[in-house]
């Protein structure tokens, strides 16, 4: 089948602005946006920018507004599209070039609320253990591949782009429901602050927008009832 597609184009070393430009290639049904926008650029324009890893919904790279929809390329199949299939960069995000942004600003504020098992106490003989209820507890929030889809689709961050963002609370949310993590006060204390998890006002886009299906709306409202119940002054 042929597959139109329109892409919103910019490269700061030729272009004054963004501007849109269309194109069409020769496509299987079955095949993904990401097949298209390789095809455009291995047969028709090779001097198309964007990000590509594993093609296979893990590794985030490809992730972009589809149709007006944050999705990540690899996972929209091309007959399930309307055409012209019309792609942007994520929003809120500087564009370094085409459909590649400049990402530094958003791994800052996840590396802020200290992604890691963080360990106060002495350690164990063995490995810390763990029960299959209390792994269960944070289970959804360990899906995140930080794509970057959730916090680009979200008003507040558009509105406020110093906002930590629903991806760093996802990862916050990770580590503070852990049993073994003994780093819950530092990292409540960096979401309790004005940039932080208060300037989520429930919109619910980022649940829409998550490739993983991760329920990211619920995970803030939790990172929020833990604040309330006393664990930051």
């Amino acid at each position: 089948m042929n597959v139109s597609f329109r892409l919103l184009r910019f490269d700061p070393q030729r272009d004054a602005a963004a501007h849109w430009e269309s194109y069409e290639v020769e496509l299987e049904p079955t095949d993904r946006v990401l097949d298209g926008l390789e095809a455009i650029k291995g047969k028709v324009d090779g001097t198309l920018g964007l990000r590509r890893s594993c093609a296979h919904g893990i590794c985030g790279s490809d992730a972009m507004v589809i149709n007006g929809r944050n999705r990540l390329a690899c996972k929209v199949l091309v007959k399930n599209v309307k055409q012209p299939v019309t792609i942007e960069p994520m929003r809120g995000f500087k564009v370094l070039k085409d459909f590649i942004v400049d990402m530094e600003g958003f791994f800052a504020k996840v590396r802020s609320i200290q992604p890691y098992l963080v360990e106060k106490s002495a350690a164990p003989e063995k490995e810390r253990l763990q029960s299959p209820k209390e792994r269960e507890r944070f289970d959804d929030t360990t899906k995140c591949i930080l794509c970057g889809a959730c916090t680009t689709s979200c008003p507040s961050f558009w509105s406020n782009p110093d906002y930590v963002g629903p991806a760093a609370i996802v990862q916050a949310h990770r580590f503070l429901f852990d049993s073994r993590d003994e780093g819950k006060e530092e990292r409540l204390k960096t979401l309790n602050a004005q940039e932080g998890v208060w300037r989520c006002r429930t919109i619910f886009n980022c649940v829409e927008a998550c490739p993983r299906g991760i329920n990211v709306t619920r995970a803030i409202a939790e990172v929020k009832q833990a604040i309330l119940r006393g664990k930051v002054k």
